[in-house]
């Protein structure tokens, strides 16, 4: 049952985008971030959570799960450092993914020959 309710959930957020960049001329780029923020304004109004709560990696994986994470980060290091931890908060709780990314990115561009499209 957790995989069903992953898949379905981030079935939806990722339905979510694909209207997103259909129905409007935002690039991927805008929807991306737009993601990534209205994951972190989830979070802070209380709506998030239960979503991860539900779904599971199908919350927590996609591109609004970074910005949950993010904002979990911030607010446990505010509770911890007081403002400071707002900025370091974030920056700390997600260190990891975006290793990940950087390193598996710069693996697979020397592993394939990245094209452009024409």
């Amino acid at each position: 049952m957790p995989y069903l309710k992953a898949f379905i959930v981030g079935g939806i957020i990722c339905i979510i985008g694909q209207i997103i960049i259909n129905k409007t001329k935002l690039t991927p780029a805008h929807v991306l971030v737009l993601f990534v923020t209205s994951g972190v304004v989830l979070t802070a109004i209380g709506i998030y959570e239960p979503i991860v709560k539900f779904g599971g990696a199908g919350a927590t994986v996609p591109i609004p799960g970074f910005g949950y994470v993010l904002a979990k980060g911030a607010i446990k290091g505010v509770r911890e450092d007081g403002i400071l931890g707002a900025f370091t908060g974030g920056i700390s709780s997600t260190a990891g993914g975006v290793t990940a990314a950087i390193v598996f990115g710069y693996l697979m561009a020397l592993l394939f020959n990245p094209k452009t499209k024409p």
